[in-house]
């Protein structure tokens, strides 16, 4: 598995001085500089320091940073980036209120609502049915779907969608809209933040065409913002502020996290069956709370695979969920890999 380690040395070109001249006397021996002792006197003089100095290592990782961005200060914040900062600075100020406003029915609609945006939602709609059409579903499913995760607060299913295609295309390279050897938190948040960076390196939602040409898709892009608004007035309606801080902020900040970590810690941290090339790793502490995800290399080996927990014992609970429906027949052209497909990209 070819995994981004320190980056070798590079020295500079030394640059040696001309040998003096010295006057030769008739039947003197004409005197030849040393020039094999001078570029070792000079080179020892002037070591330069290693490059992978520059660079440290992830803790607990072999990935190394290998160009820090600078997200949050020394550039212009468009409009959209201003915008993404501060719903996400809201929802998690929201959760400062949780420990004030509990009560179990409260606590129960933000479990509820983590199961219907972040498994409904992100996990079986964004993810396996959208971004990699692992399955197939009747397109009022497919929208239903499609609009739990809508209330997940993390785009619109095009935006979405585009932003995973382009991490499959470019993974852990520059281009990589959130690549760890940007470093830990630049993959876990702060490319969220700049997504003038993300266009000019992507090319924009230029990956997405069949979403785009379904008029329900471009209904949801354009009138984005006015869902979760919508239910977080719906909660606030039946329940309260203890509603609202729990079924919108605390359950909105609980899903942005786990899915973040996707992005983060697995590219980090755990195991690598599959020789996929990247830095995806399986990690079962992530898996357990994204309902399957964090087998994050059985993902990238088999991209179209509508299940990422290919051993018995690999907990997936969106998979269990597509076969749920492929039993009752709402679930067609499941697709998973082959026993010969894992034989070659096993290590």
């Amino acid at each position: 598995m070819a995994l981004i380690t320190s980056p070798p040395s590079n020295p500079k070109a030394h640059q040696f001085s001309p040998p003096h001249c010295a006057t030769r006397r008739p039947g003197q021996a004409e005197l030849v500089p040393d020039i094999t002792s001078a570029a070792l006197v000079d080179a020892a003089e002037s070591k330069p320091e290693p490059e992978a100095a520059k660079f440290k290592r992830i803790l607990l990782s072999d990935v190394v940073v290998k160009s820090q961005k600078r997200v949050f200060f020394g550039r212009k914040w468009n409009a959209y980036d201003l915008a993404t900062a501060s719903v996400i600075l809201a929802m998690h100020c929201l959760c400062l209120f949780a420990p004030f406003q509990f009560n179990w029915r409260a606590l129960l609609v933000a479990v509820a609502l983590y199961v219907v945006t972040g498994l409904f939602g992100i996990t079986l709609s964004f993810h396996r049915n959208l971004s990699h059409r692992s399955f197939k579903v009747p397109k009022w499913l497919e929208y239903f779907f499609a609009y739990c995760g809508t209330q997940a607060l993390q785009g619109s299913p095009i935006t979405w969608v585009s932003t995973h295609r382009h991490h499959h295309q470019f993974v852990d390279s520059e281009r990589d809209p959130h690549s760890p050897t940007a470093g830990f938190w630049f993959s876990h948040i702060g490319w969220l933040f700049d997504t003038t960076s993300i266009n000019e390196r992507c090319g924009g939602p230029n990956n997405v065409g069949d979403l785009k040409k379904q008029p329900f898709y471009r209904f949801l892009e354009k009138t984005y913002v006015i869902h979760p608004i919508a239910l977080g007035v719906l909660l606030y309606g039946l329940g309260g502020f203890p509603f609202l801080v729990w079924g919108m902020g605390v359950r909105v900040v609980w899903v942005y996290h786990i899915t973040w970590l996707i992005n983060s810690a697995c590219h980090l941290w755990g195991k690598q069956p599959w020789k996929t090339g990247d830095l995806s790793r399986n990690n079962g502490w992530v898996a357990l709370l994204s309902f399957g995800e964090g087998w994050h290399n059985n993902h990238h080996a088999f991209e179209y695979s509508a299940r990422h927990g290919l051993e018995w014992w690999e907990l997936d609970m969106t998979w269990y969920v597509v076969k749920l429906l492929q039993a009752i027949r709402l679930a067609t052209d499941v697709k998973v890999p082959t026993e010969v497909q894992k034989k070659r990209m096993a290590i």
